[in-house]
């Protein structure tokens, strides 16, 4: 069969109406999302040819070698009207709304994110551990995050040679100007320089690691949806196809029921709709909050905690400006990294990332040149919740996101700003510097300082944990260690929704590897 998107819909239509009662079911797996998790389960649940996949994305498909430059192009980050959800929050602390971006397309966020590949710590899977979770400590999770990678730098035991995902650890020549001084100026701050992000010690500065080519950002659409994938006989892509629910019968989920009303069978179903998708599909599904979906009128198939332990990166942009003649070309925007540990964290933690990026209008500048050190909290405590409006799936869902509610994550905020200032008055960043732009040199004190974040305030873009693993004794589980939804059989999730918390890093990598994990659990 030829796997173009034409034919596998017909397919799909074709198989559809079988499987009443899941006597015969028209799928195997059905995995719901394409994107970072997504597409990784329809590669690797497709390598046996006697299982019948299907992959729906609710978003466009473009042929591996075709995405257009709003995809494509490493420049262009999220946002784009033609591949994003449009997804906005809730105002909270600061009394901001933010536009939230998610990719819609096959490759999912994969497909508009900065293209940073740094992996989730060792402590991070450390607490997971501590905390009840089994077999994801770092030994556990290292052959997958191997599985999925091709690179040619860093030791063979940290790092794969042979995966889908082609990883580049940049080196200081392919940095900026600005980049080089940041780093620079950091180790004469006392921060150790870093030459493997991926490596056995992240912490420190340097250039970032990244997966994508000749300034191309390289989503999982491409690298595992190549061609020869694509062409499997038993994989079947679906996409432009928005999934409403999940039906479950006598505790089992035995099929997807689509915007429509549409519906296909299959023996096992796999969520991979994202931190904001999933959660909503949860919900719609009759899996939730016992009292918020009786509210909504739907009934309850298993009262569990969905969305009410959502996470996401706080962040902050410090800017500043630059004199047009030392800020050199601001090529590459996204180039270097110190991953730091606060007061507050602990000795494992790397809890505050700075960003050195070419962002910023010129014409903001008074010198016109510009650029940002742009502060994370990576270990926040504040957690927010994800909810339904209505049952339609056309409506988006009420993401509040609580950035900064927590008293503990403002400090570490005004604490990297001040770290951010000591790095910037020395060494050859201070040279490029020709004043502080945002929050402004004058606010001082860290009362001030703490008043003042609502105006460069924004969100990394990582959130995760709407649908958290846990324990058999975890009261806030959604999950168990395998994805699988509790008191529903042959439903998992697999996404960023199932993080116990969200990692202390960009959370891309992160996922390709847990879904590699998950695929061969699936498996067996």
């Amino acid at each position: 069969m030829e796997n173009s998107i034409e034919s596998t819909e017909e397919q799909t239509g074709s198989l559809s109406s079988a499987g009443a009662m899941n006597r015969n079911p028209a799928f195997d797996y059905i995995v719901v999302g394409g994107g970072s998790a997504g597409a990784v389960l329809a590669s690797r649940l497709s390598e046996d040819a006697s299982r019948r996949v299907l992959l729906v994305e609710a978003g466009k498909s473009y042929p591996p070698h075709a995405y257009p430059d709003a995809v494509r192009l490493q420049t262009v980050i999220g946002g784009n009207p033609d591949h994003d959800w449009g997804f906005v929050s809730e105002p909270g602390w600061s009394g901001k709304s933010f536009p939230a971006p998610r990719g819609k397309v096959l490759g999912g966020s994969s497909a508009v994110n900065a293209g940073v590949w740094m992996r989730a710590p060792a402590a991070d899977f450390e607490r997971w551990t501590e905390a009840g979770l089994p077999h994801w400590s770092i030994s556990d999770v290292l052959p997958s995050f191997r599985a999925s990678e091709r690179t040619a730098s860093g030791s063979d035991q940290c790092h794969g040679r042979f995966g889908p995902e082609p990883i580049h650890q940049l080196q200081e020549d392919e940095i900026s100007d600005m980049q080089r001084a940041f780093i620079a100026s950091a180790e004469i701050a006392g921060f150790a320089r870093v030459t493997d992000f991926n490596g056995e010690v992240p912490f420190g500065v340097g250039p970032y690691p990244m997966n994508n080519r000749a300034g191309q950002r390289l989503n999982t659409g491409m690298t595992y949806l190549s061609d020869a994938v694509r062409a499997r006989p038993n994989l079947t892509i679906r996409s432009e196809t928005l999934v409403d629910r999940v039906e479950v019968e006598n505790g089992r989920a035995v099929a997807i029921i689509l915007a429509g009303n549409e519906r296909i069978s299959g023996s096992e179903i796999v969520l991979s709709a994202g931190a904001y998708g999933s959660p909503a599909i949860l919900l719609r599904s009759g899996i939730g909050p016992a009292a918020e979906l009786e509210a909504l009128n739907i009934p309850v198939v298993a009262n569990l905690p969905v969305g009410q332990r959502l996470q996401e990166h706080p962040f902050f942009f410090t800017v500043w400006a630059a004199h047009a003649d030392r800020l050199g070309l601001p090529i590459p925007p996204v180039g270097a990294i110190l991953w730091a540990r606060s007061s507050k964290g602990g000795s494992k933690d790397g809890d505050l990332h700075v960003s050195a990026v070419h962002y910023g209008d010129p014409a903001d500048s008074p010198t016109g040149a510009i650029f940002m050190l742009a502060l994370a909290v990576t270990r926040p405590r504040s957690t927010g919740t994800l909810k339904l409006r209505d049952p339609n799936p056309e409506t988006a869902p009420i993401i509040d996101l609580n950035i900064l509610g927590e008293a503990e994550d403002r400090a570490l905020m005004v604490e990297g700003i001040q770290m951010i200032r000591n790095i910037a008055s020395q060494g050859p960043l201070a040279d490029i510097i020709a004043q502080e732009l945002v929050p402004g040199a004058a606010i001082v004190d860290p009362a001030d300082l703490e008043a003042a974040l609502p105006t460069a305030l924004d969100i990394y873009h990582h959130p995760a944990s709407t649908a958290p693993m846990g324990g058999d004794d975890d009261a806030n589980a959604v999950t168990d260690y395998q994805g699988r939804v509790r008191g529903v059989a042959n439903l998992r999730v697999a996404d960023a929704s199932i993080f116990p918390d969200v990692p202390s890093v960009a959370t891309n990598p992160t996922v390709v590897m847990l879904a590699e994990r998950i695929s061969q659990w699936i498996k067996g």
